[in-house]
């Protein structure tokens, strides 16, 4: 028997609104009981709830949505919850249930947070083991631009998406759009996925035209420029329209402060519980293996590409082509110390003082030497918007598996795709996770750190 799939889709959301209204709500009088007006206080925290709920998206959740902007969200409304409730608190009580409301607040976000995940991981088992809350899909497109989608649909069930079927257009482009588009009526396809690249803009327009007509939802897939290219935001000036092309979430006056806080206080930490007492001693090791300053000092590009000394602790012998050449596998220049050192990342620790002074930030676009800079920005495609931002001591682009020595063209156009897309979705919950990640690979060893 086949499932029917979507059939209760419509009520995950306002089941959700139900079970956060009834657990803020019972937390408030039950457990952490300060009020005699229980109903004015229920419908004031009720309503505020769903008014930051909303304006933050909360319950925007999809199939595709990543646990880390789950988090992220959750933070900030238990951010903005927590201000209401105490500002409100102002009115009702002393400062004994000031300290009360917070803990009161963060327990609510916390069961809150428990069962949305519950329900996010339930719902993708639920999509593996019986087929159920699954859309169905087609792809349309040459086979070199749809085969990522495709792998993605076969390999991760757990999403939903059941793929039908797959148009290719290599040959017979304009017939195989009807065949596409009558097999998708003909078996009630709920969604169509089609290659941009692949389609001229009258064949774009006329699937757009299918599909607002057959209420089927339609969704492109962009090629790797118009990846880079698409995150754009609309702005007026008075009544009239104005496209940004690039939003930039750190430009953001509140982003900008959360990031510096951030960046501070844990550059401080390392500064303090670790470089305090591992310099000298990398000192004395680096002193004893080779001739040199224990400190490699080399100009880089940072913020709106303005160059800055760049701050390493010293891997390599003293040598001319420093500032020329990248170190390569088994390069010859790299010392003993050295080796250990770069495999271990050791030698970027110092650059945590390069983020106390502001020319980099613990996480972002990793900085090239000049020369090195001079030459991508000539051949690669949108280098230069990586540098809208600070340059971090880690990044997106390495935790994939991005870093050190550029083999191949594929290299450096993935490091570049990541790190501006590390830039178009910032948030504090992914340099943390960014961090986690750097920090597991340098312990279980990378092997492109040499």
């Amino acid at each position: 028997m086949k499932t029917k799939t979507g059939r209760y889709s419509g009520y995950i959301r306002p089941f959700s609104y139900v079970i956060d209204l009834i657990i803020i709500n019972v937390l408030a009088f039950y457990v952490f009981p300060f009020h005699d007006n229980k109903v004015v206080y229920s419908i004031l925290i009720s309503f505020a709830w769903l008014s930051i709920a909303i304006y933050l998206g909360f319950y925007e959740v999809y199939r595709y949505t990543k646990v880390i902007a789950i988090l992220n969200c959750a933070l900030k409304q238990f951010i903005l919850f927590s201000l209401f409730c105490l500002a409100l608190e102002l009115f009702y009580s002393d400062f004994y249930f000031q300290k009360r409301v917070v803990f009161f607040v963060f327990v609510s976000i916390a069961f809150v947070l428990f069962f949305k995940l519950s329900i996010y991981y339930f719902l993708r088992k639920f999509r593996v083991l019986y087929g159920g809350n699954s859309r169905s899909v087609v792809l349309l497109g040459n086979m070199k631009n749809i085969n990522p989608l495709k792998t993605f649909f076969t390999e991760n069930p757990d999403y939903g998406y059941n793929l039908i079927k797959v148009f290719t257009l290599e040959n017979h482009k304009k017939e195989r759009i009807d065949d596409c588009l009558t097999y998708v009526s003909d078996y009630k396809i709920n969604e169509i996925y089609c290659s941009m690249a692949d389609l001229s803009d009258s064949q774009i327009n006329y699937i757009i035209d299918f599909a607002d007509n057959n209420l089927k939802t339609l969704k492109f897939i962009p090629d790797e420029k118009q990846i880079l290219s698409l995150n754009a935001k609309y702005e007026y000036y008075d009544y009239i329209p104005v496209i940004s092309l690039r939003n930039i979430l750190q430009d953001e006056k509140l982003n900008k402060v959360i990031k510096r806080v951030f960046d501070l206080v844990f550059s401080s930490i390392v500064i303090v519980g670790l470089m305090s007492w591992l310099m000298p001693i990398m000192a004395l090791i680096i002193k004893l293996d080779s001739k040199g300053p224990v400190f490699f000092v080399q100009k880089r590009n940072g913020l709106n590409y303005k160059e800055f000394n760049c701050y390493k602790f010293r891997s390599m012998k003293l040598n001319d082509k420093a500032d020329l050449d990248l170190a390569s596998k088994n390069d010859v220049r790299i010392t003993k110390v050295g080796k250990f050192i770069r495999k271990t990342s050791i030698d970027e620790l110092p650059q945590f003082f390069n983020v106390l002074l502001g020319d980099m930030s613990v996480v972002g676009p990793r900085p090239h030497m000049v020369s090195v800079t001079n030459l991508y920005a000539l051949q690669v495609d949108k280098f230069m918007v990586r540098h809208f931002v600070k340059p971090g001591i880690t990044g997106l682009a390495q935790t994939k598996g991005y870093r050190g020595e550029v083999e191949t063209d594929e290299d450096i156009i993935n490091r570049v795709k990541f790190d501006i897309f590390y830039m178009e979705n910032w948030s504090i919950l992914l340099d943390v996770e960014i961090i986690v990640k750097t920090i597991f690979n340098i312990l279980k060893g990378d092997e492109k750190a040499f």
